[in-house]
């Protein structure tokens, strides 16, 4: 078990991670998370990883949240997901005005954001002091019990300043229930709508700077009605919410994984615990070898994570082609993980693709969870190399 992440003690994110595990199997029966599961994340501090600390943020590391993520993770992929989304989205909101920020966190730490850049007919008309926003937006994960969505204006592209990302509270939208999928079935990734909810300027940024990881200007905030942070200087500064997203974007998606590849590879050790019978005795030293190697690719895939948190950490990512070389880490550690988990689950046999048995649940969420478009390798590979073809 890792530290604790978020300002909590290592004893309630254990907690968090073994009531997931327990309600995992019924969590994908059903397609939702169990309100004690939630309610035991929540308690863990993950929503409030990476918020301001003015407003009460823990100042996680990235190499923190992805540890704790992980843990949750070997035992519960979807609710991982949830973890891990509720600390990035936090972080998000690290690029809204000071006034907005404020509004967010107005209650504390703990609230809950949602977000999703995947628009579908939206509608965002200037008016006096701020923006109309209406439409849809498909796959906001844990929308069900969000406390703010960010929401963008159109699907974002890279160095247009046209797009924006709007806060949005949770009694300004509603969601209908889409989510009905292979695998990740409990990350509740419904479809939210919004129809004609007034946000003020203060509650919007532009995603380029997002992207690029240009925070606004240093200002003064007002004083939160409780100074949970006393000293913290105004404003988000930190390497943390510098961080240009593309290049941690990854670290969000892949934890979830790699702890659920753990997850795995204790299967496959108790697996191979059990005496075997004489018919299955001689394919049991091929089973051994598939397990060393998946033990070996998924150690390898979690330095290639560290890397990329300890990168994004040590705020080094301004180095030239640090960005696109942690963009290519994290895409090549999810396919090193997604083969692993392959590896493992042909180890299992027949027997772990019984619907009873948690590895077919594993090898479902893995898969699901690996073709996110942040994860894919090709998209990192051509900007990781775009230096090279420019020069």
């Amino acid at each position: 078990m890792s530290e604790a992440v978020t300002g909590r003690d290592t004893e309630t994110l254990r907690a968090a991670a073994d009531l997931a595990a327990a309600g995992a199997p019924a969590a994908d029966t059903t397609g939702s998370l169990a309100p004690d599961t939630v309610a035991a994340l929540a308690a863990a501090g993950f929503a409030g990883s990476f918020a301001p600390q003015r407003w009460g943020g823990a100042g996680a590391t990235f190499d923190t949240v992805t540890q704790a993520v992980a843990a949750i993770g070997e035992g519960c992929t979807s609710a991982a997901w949830i973890a891990s989304l509720w600390a990035y989205n936090g972080r998000f909101t690290a690029y809204l005005p000071a006034e907005g920020r404020q509004e967010v966190w107005s209650k504390g730490a703990d609230t809950r954001c949602v977000s999703s850049m995947v628009a579908a007919g939206v509608t965002a008309d200037p008016v006096d002091g701020g923006w109309s926003l209406s439409g849809t937006w498909l796959y906001v994960s844990g929308v069900e019990f969000a406390d703010w969505a960010l929401v963008s204006s159109a699907p974002p592209r890279e160095g247009d300043r046209s797009v924006r990302v709007f806060a949005v509270p949770k009694d300004s939208f509603t969601y209908r229930e889409t989510w009905d999928t292979l695998g990740m079935r409990a990350t509740g990734s419904h479809t939210l709508a919004v129809d004609g909810a007034f946000v003020p300027e203060s509650r919007t940024f532009l995603w380029d700077d997002m992207r690029q990881g240009i925070l606004p200007e240093p200002e003064t905030e007002p004083e939160p009605e409780r100074a949970v942070r006393p000293g913290v200087e105004p404003g988000p500064s930190s390497a943390v919410h510098a961080a240009p997203l593309f290049a941690v974007n990854g670290l969000t998606f892949a934890a979830p994984i790699l702890g659920a590849a753990r997850g795995a590879l204790r299967l496959v050790e108790e697996h191979l615990a059990k005496q075997p019978t004489k018919a299955r005795a001689a394919a049991r030293e091929s089973s051994r070898i598939a397990f060393t190697r998946a033990a070996g690719e998924i150690d390898a895939a979690a330095l290639l994570l560290s890397r990329v948190a300890a990168t994004a950490d040590s705020g080094l990512l301004a180095e030239e082609g640090a960005a696109e070389r942690s963009h290519r880490d994290s895409t090549l550690a999810v396919e090193i993980l997604v083969g692993a988990v392959d590896r493992l689950f042909r180890v299992t046999g027949t027997r772990g693709q019984a619907a009873s048995h948690a590895m077919q649940r594993i090898w479902r969420d893995v898969h699901g969870a690996g073709s996110h478009a942040a994860l894919q390798f090709e998209a990192a590979a051509l900007a990781y190399t775009q230096r090279l073809v420019a020069a």
